[in-house]
């Protein structure tokens, strides 16, 4: 063979080889919540266990326990601040933990405090680092996705409470649920009001505490706005381009920066002066992150 022979056939090997990696990766997405074992894993890419084991940490840079853990601990960490009501040790159960003993154990060892002391007192900021890895992995499966459906909305004028959040993006959890805490007590639950956020920055640009971000629901009638904290905000109505994006959030910026660019650079339309938003379909964790559903909406004219 020649040498570009030989290149050529490498490329097919490696990109053959991603594939295999990738559904595998796909696999602990969508069985998180069940049994998931290096037998069944190495089965689903076509690999030796050894194999296998080794080429996942070399393409997505974390072994395949640690991804799982950290998956489930995730899921487990918006459990324990955004829905007080449920046990810590149900909490365990759900995230495919043996029993509350254990789950606390391999919760103290990735972030340092017990499950009930998180629950009291979140450091998302530091809370955030440990994901790393998963953001970026996600970010990659998305960077390069040029088949987004874009179409072409008129959206009607939507009067929101909303909760700024000024601080930098790593801070954001903790605004997310003074938000959460707010609606439960004015009785305007997600099932009745719509979810919506403001995205006036992106926040791989912007890390600090110029970050500026919305956090709002349809406003209730009865809803008590003394709280200084609320702010009454209209949505502008007029048309809008609209994807609908489906999956964890971590890689919505993907989608967002499409719209941007290609897209509104290919399509001709120009931007009105009104940041773009997103309608949360449904939150996580009520729902797995896979089955997440954003709406994101670009303002133009």
């Amino acid at each position: 063979m020649t040498p570009n022979m030989d290149e050529t056939a490498n490329r097919t090997k490696m990109h053959h080889l991603a594939e295999k990696l990738e559904r595998a990766r796909e696999f602990i997405e969508l069985n998180l919540d069940s049994d998931i074992d290096l037998d069944a894993l190495s089965g689903v890419a076509c690999l030796s266990k050894f194999h296998f084991h080794r080429q996942f940490s070399i393409r997505y840079g974390v072994n395949v326990a640690t991804y799982v853990r950290l998956l489930r601990l995730k899921k487990a960490s918006y459990q324990l601040v955004y829905r007080p009501e449920i046990s810590v040790t149900d909490i365990a159960l759900d995230c495919s933990y043996e029993n509350s003993e254990s789950f606390s154990r391999a919760f103290r060892k990735v972030f340092g405090v017990s499950p009930s002391a998180f629950r009291q007192a979140p450091d998302w900021a530091s809370w955030e680092t440990h994901f790393d890895a998963i953001v970026r992995v996600r970010n990659e499966v998305y960077v390069n996705r040029t088949d987004f459906e874009v179409e072409i909305v008129d959206v009607p004028s939507i009067t929101i409470a909303a909760m700024e959040h000024r601080d930098s993006p790593n801070r954001l959890g903790g605004t997310v649920g003074e938000f959460i805490e707010w609606r439960r007590a004015n009785h305007c639950p997600p099932s009745k009001y719509r979810t919506f956020n403001l995205v006036f920055d992106d926040p791989d640009a912007v890390t600090d505490s110029s970050f500026r971000f919305d956090i709002g629901c349809e406003l209730p009638e009865k809803a008590d706005l003394s709280d200084p904290r609320i702010k009454v905000k209209t949505i502008e109505g007029g048309r809008c381009a609209k994807i609908r994006f489906v999956g964890s959030t971590d890689a919505i910026g993907v989608a967002v920066r499409y719209l941007y660019s290609p897209w509104q650079e290919q399509s001709g339309e120009k931007l009105r002066d009104f940041p773009v938003f997103f309608e949360r379909i449904n939150l996580f964790p009520e729902v797995p992150e896979r089955e997440m559903i954003t709406d994101i909406y670009l303002p133009i004219l």
